[in-house]
């Protein structure tokens, strides 16, 4: 195999106790999740998305994000993150200290108005101020791109859509752009072709991949990533988070099964796959579930 194409390392960002844990209909406590982010550091996770600040009304999981927050053992090498879709969300973002915010936007028109009732382009203009306003306390901004290979509505997204959306961002001032396949339609072709345009306008290692496996491809679309020279994959400790527009689906791709992935291609995680292992079924034996990661119940029956 060659491994020229490949990179050296590979940054991790667990979107587990925010983007997975959104999704999960059980109510997991304030205590429990801080146990979830202290034992990912631990595992030498370094980026923790950590909570998000919306209206508990639409993500009631997340209502209790200002006490995680507070009650978190704080490691200086781990950055903990929260979603601010709004200017108020944003503000209680630094209040409890938030290291990083996140915003999101979507490649497609009709998810952004189903998701967040705007146009892309409004959406984009809501975030002017939260950026400035970040700017102006050195915080910095992740931007997310939703929906880049496939929407619930629209159907196929052209790639050079995405790359728009994204050069927006980045130009917004978001120093990192995540590219999302919402609804885990993505193979090996589609990410290829998409990444090719969007690296066109944004300089690659100013790039993220965020992947469902909703059809199973994650991985090949990670591997397919790391190609095309991305260094940053998000992921989800035991593939939490189900596909909302897909039902019985998983979500997000799970950290074991990506760690697993880099570990055989000795591309450099500085994460301790068993301690990780241990993480996840900590949190599935929370959810009562079984975790999504086929890694983690394949060494789980193995110890058993």
């Amino acid at each position: 195999m060659n491994n020229l194409t490949l990179p050296k390392k590979v940054k991790i960002v667990e979107v587990g106790p925010r983007d997975g844990l959104q999704n999960e209909s059980t109510p997991i406590s304030a205590d429990d999740k801080v146990s979830l982010i202290e034992q990912l550091g631990d595992a030498g996770v370094t980026y923790i998305e950590s909570g998000s600040f919306v209206s508990p009304k639409w993500v009631p999981q997340m209502a209790t994000s200002t006490d995680v927050f507070k009650k978190l053992k704080r490691n200086q090498n781990i950055t903990y993150a929260a979603l601010t879709p709004n200017m108020k969300g944003f503000e209680n973002a630094i209040t409890v200290n938030a290291d990083e915010v996140a915003i999101f936007g979507a490649a497609s028109e009709a998810f952004s108005q189903k998701n967040i009732n705007c146009s892309i382009d409004e959406s984009l203009e809501r975030f002017k101020p939260i950026v400035a306003a970040a700017q102006k306390v050195g915080v910095k901004v992740r931007g997310y791109v939703s929906c880049v290979l496939g929407c619930p509505y629209d159907g196929f997204i052209e790639p050079e859509q995405v790359a728009i959306v994204a050069e927006k961002l980045f130009n917004l001032g978001c120093y990192e752009i995540s590219l999302g396949d919402t609804i885990g339609v993505g193979n090996a072709a589609s990410v290829q072709k998409m990444l090719q345009a969007v690296s066109a306008r944004v300089p690659t290692d100013k790039l993220a991949v965020h992947f469902h496996d909703t059809y199973g491809q994650a991985l090949t679309n990670i591997y397919t990533a790391l190609q095309s020279g991305i260094m940053v994959v998000d992921s989800a400790i035991a593939g939490l988070g189900g596909c909302p527009y897909a039902k019985g689906a998983s979500g997000n791709v799970a950290t074991e099964d990506v760690v697993y992935l880099l570990n055989g291609l000795n591309i450099e995680t500085g994460i301790d796959l068993d301690k990780l292992l241990k993480v996840g079924w900590f949190i599935s034996d929370k959810l009562n579930k079984k975790p999504v990661s086929k890694v983690s119940n394949a060494y789980r029956a193995k110890l058993s």
